[in-house]
């Protein structure tokens, strides 16, 4: 089939929960759930542009009501909140009777009897998916996470678990990246070199390619990268190819039957290329024509400098190669102006959005998946909501050229809690946080579109955000080559508000550097930071927290 089967350029990937984390939004009239909340949001995405839409079907559970797979209120009664105890320290909580805890609780009933609202009015929400999406001519394909570990604390208790992972044999053992890790962190997966795995996880991909509606098929390794233990060997190798061309021969035999093609995809963690070591052979996998497309990204955090480019070079047009769009700008923390602290989302940003699909689609990418909007829908924070109506902005680069624009890098994590330890080795390497020596210098790469030269003046604002020192740093910074300036102002204001965040962390100060947008460079731009101090006995360091480049438009009065 490969890439010119493709039509599609503006993907949104929609997580087993994404109609049902903010009912007001979807059915703010009330009353039990229903399907209507389900063709509303659908609705919604036809009216900002996508064209193809990913529903996510199953964690180690089936979300919807399968007649064949574990599902994940198997056992669940109306309103019984002891069947979600045991999960609670996947959600970082105690079971310790506090008020939090109990709210906690109540939530999660609230949250899943939507579920059963659904089943109780006969409908089934992922085949009225694809209803939804053929109605408002959205092409449905279905998204397979190959890995969940949201169960990984408890094993016994959590009902995300299936049974088959409660099996000792049947889950890696070696999986830690480092020696000194012996904990759990999520490296403990079901083992794909275990033939009950792999017929297990085939169990969903038929149930949803041979029973439902769908017209493609996304297997996910980025929740979670795991499959067989590092130091796999050749036959259990062969045995996971053969698995995956079995998967390549239901799509094409399904094509057959339905006279259309049934793309097949992959979603990768940035450092793709040591999937390999896992047994997740990409290249040779794409070599041998199983795949259509690819799509590349992050873990929550939105990737800034995935090289798309090289990925083009590398698969030439055997493959399509998308974007995407995560939903947090990055790890660091922002504040509003009454002190309330948090993230950024990029879909409560149009700067954000539009830069961070720019950075993409200039490096050659075929197009944009967007995934994740749910963890702004469901914030239910002052001034935060998605902007489903840009979406559009995916279908042309042409498009994004001209407007307001934030680009950023991504940050290490300093909350590991949240971030499963089988990722580490696997995301893209992050650019930040740095440290300069006086004297030092550090060149970081950012993907940026060029602007219009349409006689509308336009600026590129450079922020470094630092940590807060005693004295002013002597910090200078050089854009694609341009002599270095040290002349910045300094500010404690975001480039762009976010919902009602505005400022940064209190522990950290920005720095702006101004610059003509004519400077941005269609592709790879260079940001040059320089640490300027000097001096007998002087020792500052500056430590970089962050670097955010900001393209908007003059004020009229400086046209």
């Amino acid at each position: 089939m490969g890439k010119d089967a493709l039509r599609g350029r503006n993907l949104f990937n929609g997580d087993t929960c994404t109609y049902f984390y903010n009912p007001e939004q979807w059915q703010p009239e009330g009353g039990p759930y229903s399907a209507k909340a389900i063709h509303r949001f659908i609705e919604q995405l036809a009216a900002g542009g996508v064209d193809t839409f990913l529903i996510n079907s199953c964690t180690q559970r089936a979300w919807y009501p399968s007649r064949t797979m574990p599902t994940i209120l198997e056992g669940y009664r109306r309103g019984d909140r002891e069947y979600f105890r045991g999960h609670l320290p996947n959600a970082g909580l105690s079971d310790d009777g506090s008020e939090r805890t109990e709210r906690v609780l109540d939530n999660w009933a609230a949250f899943y009897n939507r579920y059963l609202d659904l089943i109780d009015e006969g409908t089934d929400w992922l085949a009225e998916t694809s209803r939804a999406c053929r109605l408002h001519g959205i092409a449905p394909w279905v998204s397979i996470r190959m890995n969940d570990m949201h169960g990984f604390l408890e094993r016994e208790a959590s009902f995300f678990n299936a049974p088959i992972y409660l099996q000792d044999d049947m889950r890696l053992s070696r999986s830690a990246y480092a020696p000194g890790i012996t904990h759990e962190r999520s490296t403990h997966g079901l083992d794909y070199g275990r033939r009950e795995v792999r017929d297990f996880m085939f169990g969903f991909i038929r149930e949803a390619v041979e029973d439902y509606d769908f017209e493609g098929l996304e297997l996910d390794w980025l929740r979670n990268p795991l499959a067989l233990e590092p130091d796999a060997s050749a036959e259990t190798r062969r045995e996971l190819a053969e698995w995956v061309g079995s998967i390549r021969a239901l799509t094409e035999k399904r094509a057959r039957e339905t006279g259309k093609p049934f793309p097949l995809g992959l979603r990768l963690p940035g450092n793709w290329r040591m999937m390999a070591a896992i047994g997740v052979d990409v290249q040779g996998w794409i070599a041998r024509g199983w795949f259509d497309w690819i799509a590349v990204g992050g873990f929550l955090q939105t990737t800034w400098d995935v090289p798309h480019d090289e990925l083009r070079r590398e698969f030439g047009d055997r493959v399509a190669v998308y974007g995407v769009v995560e939903n947090h700008v990055n790890w660091i923390q922002v504040r509003t102006e009454d002190g309330r602290t948090g993230g950024r989302r990029v879909s409560a940003s149009a700067e954000a959005m539009a830069g961070n699909a720019a950075g993409k689609l200039t490096l050659g990418a075929d197009g944009i998946e967007w995934f994740n909007f749910f963890t702004t829908d469901q914030a239910r924070e002052p001034g935060s909501s998605s902007h489903y109506g840009l979406l559009r902005m995916a279908e042309s680069l042409d498009s994004l050229r001209g407007r307001d624009k934030l680009y950023a890098f991504s940050t290490v994590i300093d909350a590991p809690r949240f971030y499963p330890t089988s990722l580490y080795p696997f995301d893209a390497t992050e650019q930040l946080p740095a440290l300069l020596k006086p004297e030092w210098r550090r060149s970081f790469r950012l993907p940026m579109c060029a602007e219009p030269d349409d006689g509308t003046k336009r600026e590129l604002v450079v922020q470094v955000v630092v940590s807060r020192m005693a004295e002013r740093p002597l910090l200078g910074v050089s854009f694609n080559g341009s002599w270095p300036t040290f002349a910045a102002s300094e500010t404690d204001r975001l480039p762009f508000p976010v919902g009602d965040y505005v400022l940064h962390a209190e522990g950290n100060i920005a720095y702006e550097f101004r610059f003509e947008a004519a400077a941005i460079q269609e592709g790879w731009n260079d940001i040059v930071l320089f640490n300027g101090n000097r001096g007998p006995g002087v020792e500052q360091w500056i430590e970089i927290v962050s670097i955010e480049a900001a393209v908007r438009k003059l004020p009229s009065r400086q046209q």
